[in-house]
């Protein structure tokens, strides 16, 4: 990690709220909520709000005349819904498996983590992260891995606190986003050089962003989507995500960098609009305080 304060995203950059595109407001309640077990904090005809405790973090765009996503495009790959421990992700287990859904799961060594793709083929992460203190660098870069998941041990760990039958716990937020990009080196050149993050890993097509130390706060790949097309306009998939960073000074400092690269952006109140090479659309904001 050689860049230079000024060039950084600093400690305190996490990702804020995502907005996926569905087709179906029924059926993603049925999804979302029942099968899931986030809470719906707030409905519209046009948006579903969900989340854990009373504060969303995922938003539904509601379009029935949506299709749905395409694989081979650019865009999403999938969103992280990080839970705050492991009884709570056993939980999460235990409601997908009894749902009968298609399912992977992974331990990454920083993370376990659960695979499923919704009605509409967005894909969706739910995970646990295990403790800072068990993850492993070396010359600036996070030991990750793909290996089994214990998928027993952690349903069991679900079932026996009695957490399969309550709904996600306070403190569920989104971890990451994982996004299908057209070309790595372009995709390095415009995620750490420009917008600020710092390289934490990489693999086979793949590559690992974040700040402040954390395993990833983007994840970005080629495996469907080298030199593919964007999403139709009206397709399923990532609307929008976004970046919170600790004070005025972050989003000012990232602002000039994207401006002197040539992106354009747009404020919106205490924060700007933008959007990657591949057009995909990230709001940065500082984060509310309590």
């Amino acid at each position: 990690m050689n860049s230079t304060p000024a060039t950084v995203l600093p400690a305190g950059t996490d990702i804020g709220t995502v907005t996926l595109r569905v087709s179906d407001a029924d059926r993603a309640l049925r999804w979302y909520g029942d099968m899931m077990g986030m809470e719906l904090v707030d409905r519209t005809p046009e948006r579903l709000s969900f989340g854990a405790g009373g504060k969303p973090c995922l938003f539904l765009e509601v379009r029935p005349d949506a299709t749905p996503r395409v694989e081979e495009t650019t865009g999403l790959y999938h969103v992280a819904i990080l839970v705050p421990d492991r009884a709570a992700l056993g939980g999460v287990l235990a409601r997908i498996a009894s749902a009968g859904v298609r399912l992977g799961a992974s331990d990454h060594l920083v993370s376990e983590a659960l695979y499923i793709w919704d009605p509409d083929n967005n894909g969706l992460e739910i995970y646990r992260d295990r403790p800072r203190s068990e993850w492993h660098w070396q010359d600036g870069r996070v030991a990750m891995a793909t290996e089994p998941l214990d998928r027993r041990s952690v349903a069991e760990e679900g079932i026996s606190a009695g957490v399969h039958l309550e709904p996600m716990p306070a403190g569920t937020k989104i971890g990451h986003v994982h996004l299908q990009v057209g070309d790595l080196e372009e995709a390095q050149r415009f995620y750490t050089g420009v917008l600020g993050f710092e390289q934490t890993a990489g693999r086979g097509g793949a590559m690992f962003v974040s700040a402040g130390g954390y395993h990833h706060h983007v994840g970005l790949n080629v495996w469907h989507s080298l030199g593919a097309p964007q999403p139709a306009p009206d397709a399923c998939g990532l609307v929008e995500y976004e970046i919170t960073v600790p004070d005025r000074a972050a989003l000012d400092a990232a602002t000039e960098r994207l401006e002197a690269a040539g992106f354009t952006t747009t404020a919106n109140g205490n924060g700007i609009r933008f959007r990657d090479p591949w057009n995909i659309a990230a709001h940065m904001r500082v984060a509310r305080t309590a």
